[in-house]
């Protein structure tokens, strides 16, 4: 009866109630008969008068609760689940009604053929079905507002619904569904094997194999019991048929009968204006990220959030009910758009006459200068832009100036432009720092390319979802990337940054080198035709992502006004501009020299391991930083037919005498470094010459920041610098400046007047969102009495506000700047972030709007201000300890068990349920253990008269795990689980 589906698909039954199963409220079932319509009442033959579906809804249990719905969440299943899909959503909804929140009806339903609805023993193609679920709302009454949730083929089916119901849909939710399958691409390799004649009937109709081949691809796997539910309206061949049915009507090919219905809801989804929200489980073998893609594209208002390390099965695998819920209560609170934004986290009283942020940069801001400015300004000068002092292959140093960056820019802008590379198109730069990193992404930038920046401290797997989760249209590497790009399958058409013989050219599917791009568009150049326009300042410029130190990176979205605004902050806080030369051992602060207009030196370190950095190092890179008092003329490279390799040719660092020119005042070097590699410079220091002394000696200001940088590590660092003034930043990823202070202003902290803050003792970062970790090299690390780090005053255009914890380390208060007052620390500032890249629960989490017209960032950091508007640090929000006689922060105490003689590095962490949490003290020794073990009583004594809390247990370690990025920020999430694992008997492994 069906094309390859055997007899057994035909069979009839009818409709019926689930038994008793996980999860599921009795009360919510019931039968609704609807008339026949669609495809199968085909006038003039013979139709059945009814058919009976099977669905949940709550609607009883608020009419109950004596609550009116502010509109119905319209949830229809894929193939080969049922409503048992839904049951979250169901009780999530209903609890929220009885605790006094929105009231949303929640109708799941049973498609036909489907669960526990009627057999109808007939083909219900695409068309049918959307036929049919508009025959039950009408049935149901519904008149709305309504928001269709789906999932996997129920997705299309219900937007389907949504593009036939206008009037009466107020947004559309979906999980991993397709409406669109591109003629240039098959359909998924599961799907395909499914659909071969020979396996069609038997996999999904005769056997369960298709079922349970579904069942075994959640994450994590499904509880027994959780199975058995999704079994249990197909236990049998003849229940089965909506199985095989729904794999048959694929649209493998606009020759297939639902084709024409596919292309149809396909195009209506373009002309939906209501909200959206896109969920997604990237780990899905069938719904591929291209089918993400595609819908944003159709519908580029929704917001999407993707849950790193989910699935197919993406409603058991994480929390869709809550996500929906958060949504809705954000987008549609009561049922509708809110005419005004309401307030995320309470606003303290004096918000609104704050004049000391420009937080939340306008829409129509006026940016006069984008950030290739400098670029244009130096076009025609030969000082030098930028130096590489470890350029690769054994090369001597080479510099580059300013005249030749410039140029080469705007040939490779106009090449990539020629090459097919357009605006808005992400493109990743797997590239390590220096001359042709800089130039690739400031020729991406200024024709409107977004740029995607991943860490190669990520390592291969968070590589991998870094750039699998951006999505780039292009990618650009040097030979090391481009393999593991093709290996990992990666996305994007391949640049090569060097030149590439023919037979890995075409084994790494390389279409272009930069210098092949440059010729390019030097040729498009010099025959007049122009870049492309300048982009918009509100145009997305970048994703940069997170280190990934407290769970996967994250991508951070900058516009082009926002990434100005980040160029401004630095310049205007530090004196960074033309003239000054930049020694950057970080990657973000050496792609924003050029930007800022100094001459920018990598030095000759691994990146990917900041510890490798040494003393003599740094004072050759400030050496090249800042050369003899006179002008540098640079001799542009020869690059005659043939011989230039990479897209900016070496140029040397010798480059000929010319007249003498003094600088000016302000001028000088700057160097930024990390803690960790801070470190190793001070360590090595005992091998610098009198020449790199003198390098040293010309240094005006140094920076560290990315985890704590204790006191004594700076000192000995600015004896080594003794003419600079040594900095520590407090930023992350979504904010790289955001306040500041100085050695001298930590000392001073150190000894102020004595502040106790309420339930604070912490003491982190001055670098990244999601730092921790103290990595201590000496003893104390100037906090003040009460715990923390004293990260300074907020840079200009910053504002600070604390979000109190309440007694289980939540940070619920109104946001405020009473001093000694322990919670989150949320900040504003025009240089932030503008969102997280399709993280958009992340993105709402970390955003707080309040009554004024700022955007506050919610940091995930804990600490306070102080009486003189200093803020400390106290460590991560996900870290604090909720005992039952209040929360600690971690930070402080460490301080102090650090101060015990044999202690080297500390984490503090909780163990046990939130609100009795034990505190656990976990060591390095000096010397270091051989393998964990519990302190000894002596050692343990010592610890525990350092903390104001009570201790339950002292662990001692070999080493506590670090980031990858910094190697200094300690992993308490893990740290925590492990303790908890060996004080519950578990074996004492390594952490």
């Amino acid at each position: 009866m069906r094309s390859g589906l055997p007899r057994a698909a035909a069979a009839t039954a009818p409709a019926a109630l689930p038994p008793h199963l996980p999860g599921l409220d009795p009360a919510w079932s019931r039968l609704v008969a609807t008339p026949a319509v669609g495809p199968e009442h085909a006038p003039g033959g013979p139709s059945p008068a009814t058919r009976t579906w099977h669905v949940l809804d709550n609607a009883g249990q608020l009419a109950e609760l004596g609550v009116e719905p502010v509109g119905t969440v319209l949830c229809v299943h894929g193939n080969p689940t049922w409503s048992y899909l839904w049951r979250s959503v169901l009780t999530a909804a209903t609890e929220t009604a009885r605790a006094g929140g929105p009231a949303w009806r929640v109708v799941a339903v049973d498609q036909l053929d489907m669960g526990y609805s009627e057999r109808s023993g007939v083909p219900r193609g695409l068309a049918q079905r959307v036929a049919d679920l508009g025959a039950l709302t009408d049935e149901l009454g519904l008149t709305g507002p309504v928001v269709t949730l789906g999932h996997d083929w129920g997705g299309v089916v219900s937007l389907g619904w949504a593009v036939d119901h206008p009037d009466l849909l107020a947004g559309v939710v979906v999980c991993n569904t397709a409406v669109h399958q591109p003629a240039d691409a098959p359909i998924p390799a599961p799907l395909r094997l499914a659909l071969r004649p020979s396996v069609l009937g038997r996999a999904t109709v005769l056997t369960p194999g298709f079922l349970e081949t579904t069942l075994a691809i959640a994450h994590p796997p499904l509880p027994a019991p959780v199975r058995d539910a999704y079994r249990s309206p197909y236990r049998g061949a003849d229940r089965r048929g909506g199985i095989g049915g729904f794999v048959a009507d694929i649209p493998v090919d606009d020759r297939h009968p639902s084709a024409v219905e596919l292309d149809r809801i396909a195009e209506g989804v373009r002309a939906l204006g209501v909200p959206a929200l896109v969920l997604w489980g990237p780990r899905d073998p069938v719904f591929l990220e291209r089918y993400l893609d595609d819908l944003a594209t159709r519908m580029p208002h929704a917001d999407v959030h993707r849950f790193e390390g989910a699935g197919h099965l993406l409603p058991e695998d994480v929390d869709v009910a809550g996500a929906v819920l958060a949504w809705l209560g954000d987008r549609l609170p009561e049922g509708h758009v809110p005419t005004e934004v309401g307030a995320g986290l309470p606003a303290d009283a004096d918000a609104d006459a704050d004049t000391d942020a420009g937080a939340g940069l306008r829409a129509d801001a006026d940016v006069s200068r984008p950030v290739w400015a400098a670029l244009d300004e130096l076009a025609d000068a030969d000082d030098v832009a930028l130096v590489e002092m470890a350029p690769g292959g054994g090369r001597p140093p080479r510099s580059v100036s300013w005249r030749l960056l410039s140029r080469r820019v705007r040939e490779i802008a106009a090449g990539l432009a020629d090459a097919g590379v357009q605006r808005g198109d992400r493109v990743s730069l797997l590239v390590t720092p220096g001359a042709d990193l800089t130039a690739v992404l400031y020729a991406c930038v200024r024709i409107g390319a977004v740029v995607v920046v991943a860490d190669a401290g990520l390592g291969v797997r968070g590589l991998t979802r870094a750039v699998r989760g951006a999505r780039p249209d292009w990618l650009v590497g040097a030979l090391p990337g481009l393999t593991a790009a093709r290996a990992l399958g990666w996305p994007g058409r391949r640049i090569a940054t060097p030149s590439v013989p023919p037979a890995p050219r075409v084994a790494l599917g390389v279409e272009h080198t930069l210098a092949g791009l440059a010729s390019r568009g030097a040729a498009r150049l010099r025959a007049g035709v122009a870049l492309p326009a300048a982009p918009a300042p509100t145009d997305t410029a970048a994703v940069l992502f997170t280190s990934g130190s407290t769970g996967p990176a994250k991508g951070v979205v900058y516009t082009h006004a926002q990434l100005a605004a980040v160029r401004d902050a630095l310049a205007t806080q530090y004196g960074v501009g033309v003239g000054t030369g930049l020694v950057a051992g970080f990657a973000p602060f050496a792609l924003l020299g050029p930007a800022l207009g100094a001459r920018s030196v990598t030095p000759d370190m691994d990146v990917t391991a900041p510890g490798t950095l040494t003393a003599r190092a740094v004072a050759a890179a400030a050496a090249a930083a800042a050369p003899p008092l006179r002008e540098i003329a640079v001799v542009a490279a020869q690059t005659g037919s043939g011989t230039a390799t990479t897209a900016i040719s070496a140029e040397g660092t010798g480059g000929t005498e010319g007249t003498g020119r003094t600088e000016p005042s302000g001028e000088g070097v700057v160097v930024f470094l990390s803690p960790a590699a801070l470190a190793n410079v001070v360590a090595t220091a005992g091998a610098l010459t009198a020449e790199d002394h003198a390098a040293l000696g010309r240094v005006r200001l140094f920076l560290s920041a990315g985890a704590p940088v204790p006191e004594p590590l700076l000192a000995e660092a600015a004896r080594l610098m003794p003419a600079a003034s040594a900095h520590t930043p407090y930023g992350m990823t979504e904010g790289l400046l955001m306040t500041d202070i100085d050695l001298a202003g930590i000392r001073a902290a150190a000894v102020g007047p004595a502040h106790t803050p309420a339930r604070s003792q912490l003491s982190p970062v001055s670098q990244g969102s999601e730092r921790q970790g103290l990595r201590s090299r000496g003893r104390g690390t100037g906090a003040g009495t009460g715990g923390g780090v004293c990260v300074g005053r907020p840079a200009a255009g910053v504002a600070v506000r604390i979000a109190p914890l309440d007694d289980l380390g939540a940070a619920t208060g109104p946001l405020g700047t009473t001093p000694e007052v322990t919670g989150e620390i949320v900040l504003a500032a025009p240089h932030g972030k503008d969102h997280y890249d399709r993280l958009w629960l992340t993105d709402l989490a970390a955003r707080r709007q309040v009554s004024t017209d700022r955007r506050w960032h919610r940091t995930g950091d804990v600490g306070h201000l102080d009486a003189d508007g200093r803020l400390w640090v106290e460590g991560r929000l996900p870290h604090v300890v909720a005992t039952a006689s209040g929360v600690v922060t971690p930070v402080g105490p460490e301080q102090r068990i650090e101060s015990v003689p044999e202690v080297d590095r500390a984490a503090v962490v909780g163990v046990g349920p939130a609100g009795t949490q034990q505190v656990v003290a976990v060591v390095e020794t000096t010397p270091a253990a051989r393998r964990p073990h519990l302190a000894d009583p002596a050692l343990a004594e010592r610890v525990r008269a350092t903390v104001d809390a009570p201790v339950a247990a002292v662990l001692v370690v070999p080493r506590l795990p670090t980031d990858i990025r910094h190697n200094s920020k300690i992993d308490r999430t893990r740290v925590a689980r492990w303790a908890a694992g060996v004080l519950a008997g578990g074996r004492m492994v390594r952490p």
